[in-house]
Formats: structure tokens, C-alpha cells, sequence
């Protein structure tokens, strides 16, 4: 075995509070009435003082342990308590390590009323290239498109590129993939505008699944306008009219259809 030259040491449990049980107990006792139990054995800090530990009967911590720790002074014999904690054995159970609520924010979190803050130095934005306070000029800039004081930077456009295009509303989504063409040769499919036009738009089909969401050009689902074309019905003929019958609905005040009236001759028709 190699020599390191490192001289570990080990500290032996003092034997006065090794044996100073009973001191332990009743101070953890004092601390929490009826929720010490068995006593679960005891460990050196340093030279003249030891940790005396005992399981808790209290159900709400389990796995816990009461940390009892006795010191003794030099030449004494007599412990004296100094601390009195729980503490979290190897199978405790522990709250979840805290977050801050930047970090645990997730999409839906969002209701109504609230407010979400953004960082100042947020890495997804940038100073916009024309921001001002003239209630003129800022005018004329929102007409154009311009006025606001922050805009996607590149690391915020990448961040959404992946996160839209990996998400339901990819090319890897079930329904694109069972899709019978892109969202790119859909006449409901609207592209957007800017950088990301050529990769994404929104659908405008009320009976998609994805209306009013941006999707990729490479997305698709049942709905394409071009998946079934039902072909328009034949325009209906113009109604028959028969203008050589003839059809004798009513005949002269006070005579029946076909009679003949006083002093009238019948005579076969087409005839004079």
C-alpha cells in the first residue's frame, strides 16, 4: 500500500458520555413528551463530546432522529446537554429541494389577473433598434411596426423554434404524421411574418384541431383543404313546361267545365 503521507485519525467516543444515556433521553424527553423512542446509538464529534441519537414517535416525521448532544469539560464527570435537534435519517422523508418560481413557472400557470414578470437582462430579449418617448414619434413607429422597447433576441427565436417545433404542433406530432400532406400546401395554412415565416405559420380552419395555433410548415393533419375535394352537384335542369296541352280549370259563371250553355252550339274542337 502506498504511503500518502496523510495521518487519519479517528476520535473515540468519550466512555462518561458514551454511558450518559439516560441524561440524553430525559433531555430529549423535556424537548418533545412521548416522542422518543428506542435509543438508536450514539457518535463522536470530537474529544469530550458525543451525539446521542433516538428515534421519534411523531408519525409526521419518519425517518427522523433526536440529536442529543452531551459535552463533558476537562477532568469533569459530569455531561452536560448542550444541543437538542431533529434531524433527517438515511430513509426520512424530505421536502423537494426549493425552486425559485422563475424556475418552476410552467406554460398554464398563467391565469387570469396575473402578472409575469420578465428579468431585465432576460437572455430571450433585446433592445428594440427605435424606442421613444415622444407620444408622436411612438405613434408613427407602432404603425410601422416599431415602438416597442424589447424584441425577440436570436437566443429567444431559437428557444421557440424548438420548442414549437418538437411540441403537437411538429412534423413528429401522431396526427402529422398520419396527416395526407403539409401545412405548407394548405389553403387554410397562414404564414407568419418575419424570421420565422419560412418554418412556421397559423391554421385558420375552425374545424382543425390546431385553429389558431402556429404550426410548423411541415405539420399536417386530416383537415388540409386539399385531402378530400367533394366535387359541386350539376346545376338542375330548367323545369319543363308543356305549352301545347291544354287544361281547363273553370268555365263561364254558373256552368260546369265541358256543359253546354243556352242558345251555345257545340261543336267538335278545331273546327269552325
Amino acid at each position: 500500500m502506498r504511503d500518502t503521507g496523510e495521518v487519519s485519525t479517528v476520535t473515540a467516543p468519550d466512555p462518561l458520555l458514551t454511558a450518559a444515556v439516560d441524561v440524553a433521553r430525559a433531555a430529549a424527553e423535556e424537548e418533545a413528551p412521548g416522542l422518543v423512542g428506542e435509543h438508536l446509538g450514539v457518535e463522536a464529534d470530537d474529544e469530550r463530546v458525543a451525539t446521542h441519537l433516538f428515534a421519534t414517535l411523531d408519525p409526521a416525521y419518519r425517518g427522523w432522529r433526536w440529536a442529543v448532544t452531551l459535552v463533558r469539560a476537562p477532568r469533569a464527570k459530569v455531561a452536560t446537554v448542550d444541543e437538542i435537534v431533529l434531524l433527517p435519517g438515511e430513509d426520512a422523508l424530505l421536502a423537494p429541494p426549493w425552486v425559485p418560481w422563475s424556475e418552476r413557472l410552467r406554460p398554464g400557470d398563467l391565469g387570469v389577473g396575473d402578472l409575469l414578470p420578465t428579468q431585465a437582462d432576460d437572455p430571450r430579449l433585446v433592445p428594440a433598434f427605435f424606442a421613444t418617448d415622444d407620444a408622436e414619434a411612438a405613434e408613427v413607429a407602432f404603425e410601422l411596426g416599431l415602438g416597442r422597447r424589447r424584441v425577440l433576441s436570436f437566443d429567444g427565436r431559437v428557444d421557440a423554434v424548438e420548442r414549437w417545433y418538437v411540441g403537437d404542433q411538429g412534423p413528429e406530432a401522431p396526427i402529422a404524421r398520419a396527416a395526407p400532406a403539409a401545412c405548407a400546401t394548405c389553403g387554410f395554412f397562414v404564414p407568419l411574418v418575419g424570421a420565422l415565416k419560412q418554418a412556421f405559420g397559423a391554421c385558420a380552419n375552425e374545424f382543425a384541431p390546431d385553429d389558431g395555433k402556429v404550426v410548423s410548415v411541415d405539420h399536417g393533419c386530416g383537415a388540409h383543404s386539399e385531402a378530400v375535394v367533394v366535387p359541386s352537384s350539376p346545376s338542375p335542369p330548367p323545369p319543363l313546361v308543356d305549352e301545347y296541352g291544354i287544361d281547363v280549370v273553370g268555365g263561364p259563371l254558373g256552368h260546369e267545365p265541358g256543359s253546354v250553355g243556352d242558345g251555345d252550339t257545340a261543336e267538335p274542337f278545331g273546327h269552325s
